[in-house]
């Protein structure tokens, strides 16, 4: 999928007056109903499954559907197991580029991922209590990078109890297999399938709290892609299964350097130290010297590593970057070069003659919007605010934007407990 872009005037789009909010739509039958008929074909394809247990239970009432995020797969299978109820769906702002009356027709609402958003959750009181609408929510934000959840926002529990609408879950499974991030939108056979179930009543919701809430959530989405590959004994044949793979497991754990992964064909080998290991069929890395055989075991130590580097005061990231802008929803515009600096201060942006000079704090979000091979176009980082978001694309393609993203969420955690300890 791509995304139409435009070159401009750093001055010219820094002057325009930002992002314009609109209000949600209900969602078109016919064009359901045709999105429905093109992902017959993946679908089918995937041998997909689905289990209508929890849409059952709560029959035409309009309800919050939560959902797990691993690939565009994902919503497919929501439009199939809601054929026949209107949806609003809650998405990245960026996918209304070139097409905001087809987004919003599709029922869709616009969002910035990892930008705080009030008026996000008056659309969705709009959309439930005025559209009579159900509203798909996919909480993570962004895709899985290691085929286990992202972290979860820390307001879903107070949103669940301000909304008091039943809560419906649905938990793909082989759709992080058929097609992960970090394999560059290369897609893999392999079966898929979908449970739903209520997870909250409205009953069960005024009896407990927003920390309960969130207890319950981070236990649903405690899932492990890689782990249950494994255990079910599915087996990914494609001799492409490890090209990107660096883009997770961007850090050897032999020689500790950053910069010398590179995973193809079933293979992930560090230029620096010539450490290799093998993707297998079952989803584990086999080496001659293994020290990680899981990725998501490699990911969390990587996670360990950024950490101990910002308890250290030793993480920084000072890189050169093109620059994306989004400001309405017409075009992405290219405006130039810049340099993007990270540390114990937050973000920093600079560029364009000095036109652009953007700064965020370590505490603006529990994360970052990092992306593989954003629609078609590179490996980048999004900072921003409801009025800009800067795509920042590092022009040294070896940059582990995955790290960022890391550091970014423990950075967050690091100033959050200074805070506390206060």
């Amino acid at each position: 999928m791509k995304i139409k872009t435009k070159k401009a005037d750093a001055a010219g789009i820094m002057a325009l007056p930002g992002i314009k909010h609109g209000k949600p739509k209900k969602q078109s039958a016919a064009l359901r109903a045709l999105v429905n008929l093109i992902s017959k074909k993946e679908l089918k394809d995937t041998e997909c499954s689905l289990d209508f247990k929890g849409f059952d239970l709560v029959k035409d009432t309009p309800c919050l559907v939560i959902m797990n995020h691993s690939c565009f797969l994902d919503l497919q299978i929501a439009f199939k197991m809601m054929a026949h109820r209107p949806f609003n769906i809650v998405c990245t702002s960026d996918g209304f580029v070139g097409k905001s009356a087809l987004m919003y027709s599709l029922g869709c609402i616009p969002t910035e991922k990892f930008v705080s958003d009030l008026s996000l959750i008056r659309d969705i009181r709009y959309a439930l209590e005025k559209l009579h609408s159900s509203v798909l929510l996919y909480p993570e934000a962004s895709y899985s990078f290691d085929g286990t959840a992202t972290p979860l926002p820390e307001t879903v529990g107070s949103l669940i109890k301000m909304l008091k609408v039943p809560v419906v879950s649905v938990m793909t499974e082989g759709a992080f297999l058929h097609d992960p991030l970090y394999n560059g939108l290369q897609l893999r056979k392999t079966k898929v399938k979908a449970s739903s179930d209520l997870l909250f009543s409205p009953e069960q919701i005024k009896t407990l709290t927003p920390d309960e809430i969130d207890s319950r959530l981070k236990e649903l989405f405690s899932f492990d892609n890689f782990k249950k590959q494994k255990e079910s004994g599915v087996l990914i044949t494609e001799p492409f299964r490890a090209d990107g793979l660096h883009r997770v497991l961007y850090k050897c754990p032999h020689c500790k350097r950053e910069i010398g992964m590179k995973g193809e064909g079933v293979k992930l080998v560090c230029a620096d130290c010539g450490a290799e290991w093998t993707l297998e069929e079952n989803g584990e890395l086999s080496s001659s010297a293994p020290v990680f055989t899981h990725i998501p075991d490699w990911y969390k130590w990587e996670r360990e590593q950024v950490r101990e580097e910002i308890e250290r005061g030793e993480y920084s990231l000072d890189i050169p970057v093109d620059i994306r802008i989004m400001t309405d929803m017409k075009y992405i515009y290219e405006v130039g070069e810049g340099r993007l600096t990270h540390g114990d201060n937050g973000f920093a942006l600079k560029g364009c003659g000095g036109v652009i000079d953007y700064k965020q704090s370590p505490l603006a979000s529990y994360s970052v919007y990092s992306d593989y091979f954003w629609y078609e176009l590179g490996d980048m980082i999004c900072i921003g605010d409801k009025n800009k978001l800067f795509y920042c694309f590092p022009k040294d393609k070896t940059v582990p934007v995955a790290k960022i993203r890391l550091a970014a969420e423990e950075l967050y955690k690091e100033k959050r407990k200074e805070i506390k300890n206060k």
